[in-house]
């Protein structure tokens, strides 16, 4: 498998199983998360993640286009953005600059992918 596939499988996977896990099991998400006030919030955010992992998923199929790097990689920076501000300003737990750290991972990820295919991206 090369590195484009790669990476977009294990972002797509990553985010789908953050996604869909507090909505599977809110208990053990609020056990390693920590306490939440607004739980249909959370839900929420799961639910709206779901469509951004599977359109990632389908990107694997296709030829490397401009849209599949701004989706990823901008939804690596908005977590990565959210996860150290609000940590750091203890809203939130800090195991979500864990996140922050893995999101980095996948934005990395995806400024290779994008260098190493830019000749080929369409629009």
């Amino acid at each position: 498998m090369d590195s484009r596939k790669t990476i977009v499988i294990a972002h797509a996977a990553y985010i789908l199983l953050t996604a869909i896990w507090p909505i599977v099991h809110i208990e053990s998400f609020i056990l390693v998360t920590g306490p939440k006030e607004d739980i249909w919030l959370v839900k929420t955010v799961g639910a709206l993640l779901i469509p951004v992992g599977a359109c990632l998923l389908a990107c694997v199929a296709q030829p490397f286009r401009f849209p599949a790097f701004v989706l990823g990689a901008g939804t690596a920076v908005a977590f990565i953005v959210i996860d150290v501000h609000y940590a750091l300003n203890d809203v939130i737990s800090d195991i979500y600059l864990a996140d922050a750290l893995v999101e980095g991972i996948f934005l990395v990820g995806w400024i290779y992918v994008f260098a190493g295919d830019s000749k080929n991206v369409r629009p």
